[in-house]
């Protein structure tokens, strides 16, 4: 029986526990926060989650479930993260597998010996412990939301600069001047959460973005867009351009930046109410920034604010600090994995869940597991050379995007989910 060592008990690290368990694998899985759910823990000691007080997934309970174990009906259109922590916990329940986590460590190393087993040191954050222990498979769920990335621009701002990762509650900026930079779901989240209480706030995108709300003619925006999946992808995007003029109106109109990319061409921003507060006065637009001045921030179109605070939802670095960087390095989104999940040259090794979704990451981190722990049972085996299956993949994206670290690791939810479900469909019992 092979000893299977998993990092990670968010939503990807609990199927890929529960999955390798399920095909006899003898499982350890190492978990730094005190429970499941990773990024769902909001205010968790470890500092880990990035999810705040009022924060909402923004794909819908239709499409955002384990099919191993949905979620139940009385959930909301639209979970929160206290509905979804519960639901982490029911499926770790369900499926017995907390027994199999070590809470509360924090894997320090892991170096790959000559007979392709692992060595992994890890650490009991409480007493700093630490242990050494051999595994014969590496299965690494530690998401892609470890180290905050920061815009650089000239100059110094003699306020405070902190990133969304830190946000958790707009509280602390009633009646503060307030400047959010980016145009993703997190930045659009915290404008409109901080335009309630601030004296003033602001968004400066770079580019411009699509907004989509979360509804559309009476439907989740996620089951409007899947009616629309028999179009091709071509006439798909224009007519939904075109609903979504129809529907809400064009940026350009209220100030916003009219989006100079396709409409698949960043990952999408969902979000209803940043129009309304645009509209109603709370938010105002601005360009991206040309440089700090003290506590003014000069735009690039000559305009200029003076603010309290800056808050970067610019995202985050794809970090293993596990690995030796001559080792592993994906740093800058290049992660060169057949299905997201398994390098050429490099047995014994899977990654789960690093990959960034047109849709929900769960649904598709629960197929990489059933596929990967298939693969190291033998069960199944890609159909070419892994190198050469890599070089196609990466060659022919599921969308193009822009280029940016960021989307260099988007797949499209259906599409993914499908290749994966085709190859499990060729495994053997």
């Amino acid at each position: 029986m092979k000893k299977v060592a998993i990092i990670g008990a968010g939503p990807s690290g609990i199927t890929a526990i529960k999955n390798f368990a399920d095909l006899g694998f003898e499982v350890t899985a190492f978990e730094r926060c005190g429970g499941v759910g990773g990024n769902w823990r909001f205010n968790d000691p470890s500092g880990h989650s990035s999810v705040f007080e009022t924060t909402h997934i923004i794909s819908s309970k239709h499409t955002s479930f384990y099919e191993d174990f949905p979620l139940p009906e009385s959930a909301s259109d639209y979970p929160s993260h206290k509905e979804l922590l519960d639901y982490f916990n029911g499926y770790a329940d369900h499926f017995d597998i907390k027994k199999l986590i070590k809470f509360g460590t924090e894997v320090v190393s892991c170096n790959q010996r000559e007979n392709s087993s692992w060595e992994v040191e890890w650490k009991n954050i409480t007493s700093n412990e630490v242990t050494i222990e051999i595994f014969d498979a590496l299965v690494v769920c530690n998401g892609h939301h470890h180290k905050p990335r920061y815009p650089e621009y000239p100059g110094e701002f003699s306020g405070e600069l902190i990133h969304s990762h830190d946000f958790k509650s707009s509280k602390p900026f009633k009646d503060k001047r307030v400047l959010v930079i980016g145009g993703g779901n997190s930045a659009c989240d915290v404008a409109v959460e901080t335009a309630r209480v601030s004296a003033s706030t602001s968004i400066s995108w770079r580019r411009g973005y699509y907004l989509i709300p979360k509804f559309m003619y009476g439907l989740p925006v996620d089951l409007y867009a899947l009616k629309n999946r028999w179009m091709p992808t071509f006439l798909r995007e224009s007519y939904t351009k075109m609903m979504l003029e129809i529907f809400q109106g064009k940026n350009e109109d209220i100030g916003l930046q009219k989006p100079a990319q396709n409409l698949f061409g960043t990952h999408p921003t969902v979000n209803s109410e940043l129009y309304y507060a645009v509209r109603h006065g709370k938010v105002v637009p601005q360009v991206e920034i040309e440089k700090y001045e003290g506590n003014t921030v000069h735009f690039k179109d000559g305009k200029k604010g003076e603010y309290d605070v800056i808050i970067a939802c610019t995202g985050f670095q794809i970090k293993h600090d596990f690995f030796k960087k001559s080792f592993i390095n994906y740093e800058e989104g290049k992660t060169p994995l057949l299905h997201k999940m398994i390098p050429a040259d490099i047995k014994n090794l899977y990654f789960i869940g690093l990959f960034q979704p047109l849709g929900c990451i769960w649904p598709g981190a629960e197929l990489q597991s059933k596929l990967a722990a298939k693969h190291l049972s033998g069960q199944w085996t890609p159909n070419k050379p892994i190198k050469e299956l890599i070089k196609k993949e990466l060659a022919n994206p599921d969308v193009k995007q822009i280029d940016t670290p960021r989307h260099t690791i988007t797949v499209d939810d259906y599409s993914f989910r499908a290749r994966l479900k085709k190859e499990l469909k060729r495994s053997v019992a």
